[in-house]
């Protein structure tokens, strides 16, 4: 039985605003970040569509999404990409990581130790990418405060003369990169380079250097030129941007969520409208409700502010966004009925209703919109 709630994953925009990434940060080369099952919209069509447009490095936050993402690839045809873990690797977790030729992140000498030691049992290279704590503050070996280049290139020298390490990378996160005239990216950017000018001096070349995510490819355009190498994007992906940021990348949106129209009714004046009466029909008002709410992943912050499409028309959500419902002023739109189909964000006709959009309303970005889409949503990759 068909989902009453859809998502459709448009994947030729999705191809299209990879390789408009990857033109702009040219010769860098672009990391596609698929963390969190692509932000919950399924990995295997992602990796399917960037692997078959020549994305050889991609990135993942943990073990089990490094298996996952390894498994689609494979089942692509494609064999050649890396992947890596970009926040950390748990003891119990390297022996199968080094095992599947995950790339792995090294946050302090002791991990390194723990790889390594992984390494050298099974007979494999394990490789390593140094994370360094420029600013975010949550993981990695840490640069900043007085001496902290000296100290991080010491812990970065002893991990590397570890055995069975491949040591090919270096890189580092940016906690306001979507902020452009922050004066802290660019003192994280300037540490950053110190401290891989100074790797390379005591006679340590790495072959990836990456700082940039979205926001920075955007914001901070340096982050793609020499010793930088690599880029890291994930939102951008899915034609997403932080508010605050430049727009630098002309990226497309790749997702329309849809529903369906339960029941259309002509309510009186003064009828008042969901949970805790919040709307009051000023008129006589033909009502629609629909077949979404917050279990699948409409904000409550649309209560009274947001906008679907019905009809080719943009129509006000008037009451409190429910679980399972929401409802929406039609009176303008003729021969709504039980069925129709409704577009809660997307391309309708010249306009438009983006996740951006609704982060606003809400306070938040695109992510925990995506992120928040629910369980019942059903996932359509169209080619």
């Amino acid at each position: 039985m068909d989902r009453r709630v859809v998502v459709e994953i448009d994947l030729k925009a999705l191809v299209r605003n990879y390789r408009r990434i990857a033109a702009h940060v040219k010769p860098a080369k672009v990391l596609c970040v698929l963390k969190a099952n692509a932000y919950g919209l399924g990995v295997a069509p992602f990796a399917r569509a960037l692997g078959a447009a020549g994305c050889r490095n991609f990135g993942v936050a943990e073990p089990y999404e490094a298996m996952e993402i390894s498994a689609a690839l494979r089942r692509a045809g494609v064999r050649d990409a890396e992947v890596q873990i970009l926040s950390s690797v748990l003891p119990d977790e390297v022996a199968e990581m080094v095992r599947a030729g995950v790339t792995l992140p090294v946050t302090g000498l002791e991990g390194a130790k723990l790889i390594s030691s992984a390494a050298v049992k099974l007979r494999r290279r394990a490789r390593v990418h140094f994370k360094l704590d420029t600013g975010m503050g949550r993981l990695g070996i840490l640069a900043t405060g007085p001496g902290g280049v000296e100290r991080a290139l010491e812990e970065i020298s002893a991990a590397a003369a570890l055995p069975g390490l491949d040591c090919e990378g270096i890189f580092s996160h940016c906690p306001v990169a979507y902020e452009p005239k922050n004066p802290f990216t660019p003192r994280q950017i300037a540490l950053f380079k110190r401290v891989v000018a100074a790797a390379a001096k005591a006679g340590l070349r790495f072959r990836m250097v990456h700082m940039a995510a979205s926001d920075a490819i955007n914001n901070f355009p340096e982050t793609a030129r020499r010793p930088f190498t690599h880029v890291r994007t994930g939102i951008n992906l899915h034609g997403s941007f932080d508010p605050n940021g430049r727009r630098a990348l002309k990226v497309e949106s790749v997702l329309t969520l849809k529903t369906r129209v339960a029941q259309v009714r002509e309510l009186p004046a003064g009828t008042t409208l969901g949970y805790g009466r919040t709307w009051c029909l000023a008129s006589p008002s033909k009502i629609a409700t629909i077949s979404a709410g917050y279990a699948d992943g409409l904000p409550l912050a649309l209560t009274n502010r947001g906008f679907v499409f019905i009809g080719g028309k943009r129509c006000p959500i008037v009451g409190r966004i429910s679980m399972d419902y929401a409802t929406v002023d039609v009176t303008g739109v003729e021969g709504v009925k039980a069925g129709d189909e409704v577009i809660c964000f997307g391309r309708c006709g010249n306009d438009a209703i983006t996740p951006d959009d609704w982060a606003a309303l809400k306070g938040t970005h695109a992510y925990d919109i995506i992120c928040s889409l629910g369980s019942r949503v059903q996932r359509i990759a169209k080619e």
